[in-house]
């Protein structure tokens, strides 16, 4: 069985769900997903699967930015190949409702895959064995993605009675998360407050410098709090941390997944993003104040206590990467005391 999900690392994880379906349904199955390269991230995290395949989509954003310079096929021509060796029996194709499953369609008939669930706007005849009609729009009480994809794969008997978000984690992740607090000056004995100010799109980042001031709060009443951030967000750490005045443990930018999901294990509530931190919480368990730009409705935290904090705005679901309007008053208008009160709010529910 292929499944294909090409875009980023989040939408993934919020797409295991549907993988663990399969895998119930399945069990004695070889399951490969088909995924941006980054993805294989995951694949120590995820025993669900058997294999992760690399591929840079050209129909994806990201994609077409990795192959820009590369000659045209090049990339197709060598996935084709390993497909067609492969012989997959059937493939399951995930996207959002803004994207189109025909490009990848079309890759599994030219494999000879006979068997191709997906959601379709328009008619996909040959190019699907199963076609599912997609009338989703993006709106204000839209399904969330999540269910989206557990409801696609039903259509064909797929189900799980576990609808949480996967993700494993290691003693190896553990303990390096322990020693990366340690060598910042955290106590791992005591609770901390984790902020992730970082997102791989403007438009869904709140400001770093109200970041740090939401911290400086939490700081005050006795929290710990540990900031962090991905690679090339090391920016976005130093603002955060200038903002806060002091107080606060601020960690390198982090190179592992592994070690990102045991410190977000190990925090009492995660502060970030619309963004992939946060869907590392929910499949961890850990509890989030999210600030969640309006730009889509469909990526709230999963079956995860939750806060979802933003400032209503007449050009909401607006699926930019860059706030159109210049304001991004969707999420500057959240003030950093919210933010406190928030995670506040959520360790009161804890405990």
């Amino acid at each position: 069985m292929l499944l294909v999900r090409l875009d980023n690392l989040g939408d993934v994880l919020m797409t295991t769900p549907a993988f663990a379906a399969v895998r119930d349904s399945l069990p004695a199955a070889h399951l490969a997903l088909l995924a941006a390269p980054s993805a294989q991230l995951l694949r120590p995290h995820l025993p669900l699967l058997d294999e992760i395949i690399g591929f840079d989509a050209p129909w994806v954003k990201a994609g077409a930015a990795a192959l820009a310079g590369q000659p045209p096929g090049a990339a197709e021509r060598a996935l084709l190949q390993s497909l067609q060796e492969a012989s997959f029996d059937a493939a399951i194709i995930f996207t959002v409702c803004t994207q189109s499953a025909l490009p990848a369609a079309l890759l599994c008939r030219l494999a000879g895959i006979p068997l191709v669930l997906a959601h379709t706007r328009e008619r996909a005849y040959g190019l699907l064995s199963d076609e599912v009609p997609d009338r989703e729009q993006v709106a204000t009480g839209m399904r969330h993605e999540v269910r989206r994809q557990l409801d696609l794969v039903a259509r064909v008997g797929f189900v799980t009675p576990d609808e949480r978000l996967r993700f494993a984690l290691r003693e190896e992740d553990s303990a390096a998360a322990r020693d990366l607090l340690l060598g910042a000056g955290v106590d791992p004995a005591r609770p901390y407050v984790l902020v992730h100010p970082g997102a791989s799109a403007a438009s869904r980042r709140y400001p770093a410098a109200a970041y740090g001031a939401a911290a400086a709060l939490l700081w005050r009443e006795g929290l710990q709090v540990v900031f962090c951030a991905g690679p090339g967000e090391g920016g976005l750490l130093d603002e955060a941390a200038t903002a806060m005045g002091g107080g606060g443990h601020v960690l390198a930018p982090l190179q592992q997944l592994g070690t990102l999901a045991a410190l977000v294990a190990g925090a009492r509530v995660l502060v970030g993003n619309n963004s992939g931190p946060v869907h590392l919480a929910a499949a961890v368990g850990t509890p989030v104040v999210d600030l969640y730009a309006l730009t889509n409705p469909q990526h709230t935290p999963w079956q995860v206590p939750a806060r979802v904090l933003n400032h209503d705005v007449p050009c909401r679901n607006c699926l930019q990467s860059v706030c159109a309007e210049g304001h991004h008053d969707c999420l500057r208008r959240v003030a950093p005391a919210q933010v406190a009160e928030a995670a506040w709010a959520l360790m009161r529910e804890a405990a």
